[in-house]
């Protein structure tokens, strides 16, 4: 018998229905439940999955953009993010680009050449080049250094004291730091207990930014 096909735009003719067992029946178990059981809260412990990165881009300082405006040839150029987190283009100047998203960028972008100069103007604005990403790990781990990670993969915290080969046997697991740098110049810094991480009794995973620092203690003998 051929099933019917739902289709976009209009009901399904296929109707779900519901077996019932006859009263004083138990439905049979499978001889693997105690195993589905085991697996179910073995799932039910572990930390919740990391959320997929945000499809539409960041955009940082000493990334590399291109640039241009459709069937406009003097606006079509490469530029430079600075330190600062701005771009400056031909006619409107100065743009602050930094921590918004390529699209939002571009929509900016195209607002201020429309305000002025340009009729419905079509803006393109794409990373070309992404700048490189690094934290930092320091203090009582078998390889200090820093390591890089990719903007389009998130780099947690546990990764990157696995990178440098996890604590040596000095490290005191309880009071790893955690210092970031805020937009405006300040620095915060955490204390993380990695040892609750690793056993599983904390989900977090502090996703780390550019530029941050881990410093691992050693413990008091």
């Amino acid at each position: 018998m051929k099933l019917p096909v739902a289709r976009w735009g209009r009901p399904s003719a296929f109707i779900p229905f519901l077996v019932l067992l006859p009263w004083g029946v138990a439905p049979v178990r499978c001889a693997d439940e105690p195993v589905a059981r085991a697996e179910a809260a073995a799932e039910s412990s572990r930390p919740p999955a990391r959320e997929e990165p945000a499809t539409d881009y960041l955009l940082q300082p000493l990334d590399l953009l291109a640039f241009e405006v459709f069937q406009e040839a003097d606006l079509k150029l490469e530029v430079r993010i600075s330190k600062e987190g701005t771009i400056t283009l031909p006619l409107i100047g100065l743009v602050e680009v930094k921590g918004l998203s390529v699209r939002a960028a571009a929509e900016l972008i195209r607002q201020r050449y429309q305000a002025k100069y340009l009729r419905n103007p079509q803006v393109t604005l794409l990373v070309k080049e992404y700048t490189q990403r690094t934290v930092s790990v320091i203090g009582s781990v078998t390889n200090p250094g820093t390591v890089k990670f990719q903007p389009e993969q998130p780099l947690s915290l546990i990764e990157a004291l696995s990178s440098v080969g996890g604590f040596n046997r000095l490290a005191d697991k309880r009071k790893v730091k955690l210092t970031r740098l805020n937009p405006d110049g300040t620095s915060v810094t955490h204390v993380i207990d990695v040892e609750a991480l690793l056993s599983g009794s904390k989900t977090a995973e502090w996703p780390l930014q550019p530029r941050d620092v881990i410093f691992v203690p050693e413990r008091i003998l």
